[in-house]
């Protein structure tokens, strides 16, 4: 419960904050155009709200309204209603009603004169005024939709930015990982084999490991050294969502590849068997009851299933240029454990690449991340129209997942300047309800200088609603099913 609530919380907030940012770029170049802005909320509030507030005029929540000090009632009923004519012109924030919603599922900008989710049609049959969406230029009118999408992206960078400033990059290029890495069965199955060492996807050099993964599960072919020689590796289409599959079984030991690493141990627990032994700190296990186990993950493997007995571990002791090979009788536990903790962190075997951002570096690099990650998101979107893809659209049980158990807030932002690139990836598709859909026919207004009429503009938005719930609940609908899996 404790872990669910965790996820839970980081979820709201990161959502909380995406929705902010969203919304108020569609609220500042209204305003800056000089159109009224009825309503700025987090989250929905059919029926009632949590919380709102009119800057002078009033405070509230749950149904309720109690005036402030100094608005009259003739002020308050402006304020309230829409009006045929409006010539008293309020500041920059002072029109606007401020609330949270009860339903998180969203947020929404109320802008004036605008035919969107509020479906607010007694309003679009006054006659226009000039603070309202609908009377301003088709180019201010785009603007105003795309700021949006735009936010959230320079969003996504900003955090990048901040994070390579903060903590800069380390990691084992791949090169440098003389092993090479262990794959995942789904990997193996494919062609990958244990050792491979990673140099190109779809002739695109791979040297960080993170930004590799997600390169090679979407990539046609991957180049591997395998024995000295450069071998290529065929990537199915379906290769993601086999990945993914994999991922949710209990069995899964690690997602598509890690380094391999020596066993080598770095602690020891008291009157356990590795201790009563007399293997130390810093050695190296190179074999278990004879069978040799040149990495961790083998040499964890080849433990299992040894409950309670009595084992031969060969091991590599002293400077590892010319070590000591010992062998010492090692008595596991009913788990077919022995006491030890080892190292598994690959900067403490392989040269490890630090890069160290100042303020002016760091922008650049967070460009290009939000970018890359941009570009990734959007090739990984065409497999949704898949069979498979369809399968695996998940809600926000599937987006809380991603979270981790305890907070921790470098994860946390990472997520979410991930989550504002897919947020405003998905906002600029062209379907009614959504901004894209808005762009779309103001662009058809621009190149065929007439608008589309209000009647069809109202049938399109509720038509993109009803799309949008649909994919909603049939999102959240498939987290339930796998819960029952």
């Amino acid at each position: 419960m404790d872990t669910f609530i965790i996820k839970a919380v980081q979820l709201i907030l990161a959502f909380a904050f995406l929705v902010i940012i969203h919304e108020f770029g569609h609220f500042l170049f209204a305003r800056l155009f000089g159109v009224r802005v009825d309503k700025f909320y987090i989250f929905f509030d059919p029926w009632t709200e949590l919380f709102k507030w009119r800057p002078g005029k009033y405070v509230g929540g749950l149904g309720k309204t109690r005036k402030l000090k100094g608005c009259d009632d003739a002020d308050e009923a402006t304020d309230q209603a829409p009006q045929p004519v409006r010539k008293k012109k309020k500041g920059f924030w002072g029109d606007t009603e401020y609330g949270i919603g009860w339903l998180p599922l969203g947020g929404y900008c109320k802008i004036s004169g605008m035919i969107d989710e509020s479906m607010d049609t007694e309003q679009m049959k006054q006659p226009a005024q000039d603070w309202e969406f609908r009377s301003k230029p088709a180019w201010q009118r785009l603007l105003i939709m795309v700021a949006g999408v735009l936010f959230n992206f320079l969003l996504a960078i900003l955090i990048y930015a901040g994070l390579v400033y903060a903590t800069g990059e380390k990691y084992v290029p791949l090169q440098e990982a003389r092993m090479g890495m262990n794959f995942s069965g789904e990997a193996r199955k494919i062609g990958f084999h244990n050792g491979d060492i990673l140099l190109k996807a779809d002739g695109k050099k791979l040297e960080n490991p993170y930004e590799a993964i997600t390169e090679v599960a979407q990539a046609t072919t991957v180049t591997v050294l395998r024995d000295g020689k450069e071998t290529n590796v065929h990537i199915p289409s379906d290769f993601l969502f086999r990945l993914d599959e994999e991922a949710k079984s209990d069995t899964a030991r690690l997602s598509l590849m890690t380094y391999r690493m020596p066993a080598q141990v770095t602690q020891l627990m008291p009157g356990e068997g590795a201790a009563k032994a007399g293997i130390r700190e810093g050695d190296r296990i190179i074999a278990v009851g004879g069978r040799q186990t040149p990495d961790v993950m083998e040499f964890m493997q080849t433990l299992e299933g040894h409950d309670n007995q009595t084992v031969a571990i060969t091991l590599l002791r002293g400077d590892m240029q010319h070590p000591d090979t010992l062998t010492l009788p090692v008595a596991l536990s009913d788990n077919s454990k022995m006491g030890i903790g080892l190292e598994v962190n690959p900067t403490a075997f392989f040269k490890t690449r630090e890069i160290k951002y100042n303020l002016f570096q760091s922008v650049p690099r967070g460009i290009e991340m939000g970018t890359e990650k941009l570009t990734s998101y959007a090739k990984s979107m065409k497999l949704v129209f898949t069979k498979e893809g369809a399968k695996s659209i998940g809600g926000f049980g599937a987006i809380g997942s991603i979270f981790p158990d305890s907070w921790d807030w470098i994860a946390f932002w990472n997520i979410t300047a991930f989550l504002s690139v897919a947020l405003a990836f998905m906002n600029i598709l062209p379907i009614p309800a959504l901004d894209g859909g808005h762009v779309m026919f103001l662009l058809y207004e621009v190149i065929f200088r007439r608008k589309p009429s209000e009647k069809f503009m109202e049938r399109a938005q509720i038509f993109g609603m009803i799309l949008l719930i649909g994919l909603l609940i049939y999102a959240n609908g498939m987290d339930i099913v796998r819960l029952f899996k």
